[in-house]
């Protein structure tokens, strides 16, 4: 077997063997967790460095997508307020998490549009660092929240892992063109540095969850489940509003595929710590959804080449 035939196989399993991993080394990756914004600023420098700025638009996709998420997240904390706060908070985060930092990654990995998913994850991102300290306060947030303090916060997250790569690739763009489109040619490897990306996430996310207490387990298992039930919902609900203007892929990763890093830290400085179980069980549930969307697509390619 070839090596390019073997990673071809091996490429829908990275990601179930990853988050399997991040299970099961989880104390050994907390030492290495620094690691993780600069895998992912190396994976957005070498994915942006794909999108020329003129493909960076706000159109009628992406209001429709934001409204969704911002609405759609008061309206599930509404719902679910009544069998228990942390339980709302934590499902409500699930859905007003901007855009993983790595969607337009495997965007491009599914045959998407990078542009659109990189346009609306900017958008998304300043979204939330505008709308997050009203509703973290709505919500019944813990402590003292100013709206600077909150959006500096948000936006020190934000700034490094987005920003800071689109302006490099955009630099390059219109200063080192020949060094742009060498960037831009090492996309095979973006892959595998977001599978190290999410071994480690999985690992500080099941360090965190071993610390709660016995008694947390019932309240823990609704978490897991409603954090599902809305990730398969933004799935769908993005692919279908994708479909309208011809970006499935993008609409669906768009809103489904959420920053999960940003969201459990959110939960655990602004609302009920415990209600960040839920953003930590909803990377289990997106990346399962992007194993299996990588391995279909993977399958169909290669029935189509072998026809």
């Amino acid at each position: 077997m070839s090596l390019s035939s073997f990673n071809q196989r091996l490429k829908p399993w990275m990601l179930p063997i990853a988050m399997v991993c991040g299970v099961f080394f989880h104390g050994q990756l907390d030492r290495v967790q620094w690691a993780v914004p600069y895998l992912i600023f190396t994976m957005l420098l070498i994915t942006f460095c794909r999108v020329r700025p003129s493909e960076l638009r706000v159109d009628g996709m992406i209001w429709r997508l934001l409204a969704i998420q911002a609405v759609g997240a008061a309206a599930v904390f509404v719902a679910l307020k009544p069998l228990g706060l942390p339980l709302a908070q934590s499902v409500m985060i699930c859905v007003l998490c901007p855009t993983a930092t790595a969607a337009p990654v495997v965007t491009g990995m599914l045959g998407g549009s990078i542009g659109k998913v990189a346009s609306y994850s900017i958008v998304s991102n300043i979204m939330v660092a505008l709308l997050a300290p009203a509703m973290f306060v709505w919500c019944g947030a813990t402590g003292d929240i100013s709206f600077l303090d909150e959006f500096m916060s948000i936006a020190a997250k934000v700034a490094p892992m987005i920003v800071f790569p689109l302006g490099l690739a955009w630099v390059l763009y219109f200063t080192a063109p020949k060094l742009h489109s060498f960037v831009a040619g090492a996309q095979k490897i973006t892959f595998y540095l977001w599978s190290v990306s999410l071994l480690l996430v999985v690992g500080k996310s099941v360090s965190f969850v071993l610390k709660e207490p016995a008694g947390a387990i019932p309240e823990m298992v609704g978490m897991t489940v409603g954090a599902g039930v809305v990730c398969v919902a933004q799935f769908y609900i993005g692919r279908r509003i994708g479909a309208r203007y011809g970006h499935k892929v993008s609409g669906a990763q768009g809103l489904g595929q959420k920053n999960t890093v940003l969201a459990v830290w959110m939960a655990v400085n602004y609302l009920t710590p415990i209600a960040s179980v839920g953003p930590a069980a909803y990377i289990a549930w997106q990346n399962t959804i992007n194993s299996l969307q990588l391995y279909l697509k993977m399958r169909r390619d290669r029935r189509t080449n072998a026809g």
